[in-house]
């Protein structure tokens, strides 16, 4: 990163704070490449301010060795910090701690793309819920969680590549969420075996499966009927999040194609696999990068 790459001079200390968000982006990879070679270089480092945001307050609602209360604490703390970055009131150098590092980078990031605080106070508030809330009763339970913990990370990045537009937020909103969803569907095993279940009850009891199933880490008939349908309706999300692949321009687009490429991709397995995700989970490699690339680059609108 360079003082022309955020458009105007750049302190040592905010040069050193975006190279700390950097490396925490670097280091916790998952489904979706974060601060990515692919993207516009001057978009890196504020992707990798916001992410570094968010990976560290989603660490803090992670189960662990902290309390309930103490996990609420921090995430409260993280709340303030944000309002204060944002109002000026933090300090704007000498930061010595990764934490002062971070806010120090997503302040400058949010005034330089005039990014909307309300969405990062919507990752905070899924963030919240994940410590107490292990069980989603409908759809709408599920989906409501997933618009504050999914739609702000394709908002923001929409954002910051300069994008306002309502379509590209509904069709970037429903490809957060296939993605979101899809994770979910992989990690079954593993949520599970932490006490939570993002699969909707209602859907659960209307196909009469059972959760001692889970227990024992096998998915019968009424299970395989439960995901099947799951999988359906995160195909299309999918199916509607190709409008965003195609609209944006440049490095972004191939970006976005191939994180709707890999998702999906990741979804294809847990179906050919029977959703059974206690044996394996399903992941991608990197034998899968040639073809999504290629895959990518030939992308044909549907």
């Amino acid at each position: 990163m360079t003082a022309e790459e955020l458009r105007g001079p750049v302190p040592a200390e905010l040069d050193h704070a975006y190279a700390t968000c950097t490396r925490l982006a670097r280091r916790h990879y998952e489904n979706f490449p974060v601060a990515s070679w692919l993207l516009p270089r001057a978009m890196r480092p504020h992707v990798a301010a916001v992410y570094a945001f968010a990976r560290m307050a989603d660490d803090f609602a992670d189960e662990g060795i902290r309390s309930v209360e103490e996990r609420h604490r921090l995430l409260d703390h993280w709340r303030a910090r944000l309002r204060s970055c944002v109002s000026g009131s933090a300090p704007a150098a000498a930061a010595d701690s990764p934490e002062d590092r971070v806010f120090l980078a997503l302040g400058h990031t949010i005034c330089a793309r005039r990014l909307p605080v309300s969405l990062f106070e919507d990752l905070l508030s899924a963030f919240r819920q994940d410590v107490t809330i292990t069980r989603y009763p409908t759809w709408d339970d599920v989906l409501d969680y997933c618009r504050r913990s999914a739609h702000p990370v394709g908002r923001l990045v929409l954002r910051i590549a300069g994008y306002e537009d309502r379509l590209l937020d509904r069709s970037s909103d429903a490809l957060c969420t296939a993605l979101q969803l899809t994770n979910f569907w992989q990690d079954l095993a593993r949520d599970w075996q932490r006490g939570r279940l993002y699969v909707p009850t209602s859907l659960v009891l209307r196909h009469r499966a059972r959760f001692e199933d889970l227990d024992e880490g096998r998915l019968g008939p009424a299970w395989l009927a439960v995901m099947r349908e799951a999988a359906s309706r995160t195909w299309t999300l999918f199916a509607d999040g190709r409008t965003v692949c195609a609209r944006v321009r440049g490095r972004l687009r191939l970006q976005l194609r191939l994180t709707w490429l890999g998702g999906s991709r990741v979804l294809e397995r847990v179906q050919r696999k029977g959703f059974n995700v206690f044996a394996r989970r399903p992941a991608l490699g990197t034998a899968d990068v040639p073809g999504l690339l290629w895959k990518a680059v030939t992308w044909k609108p549907e």
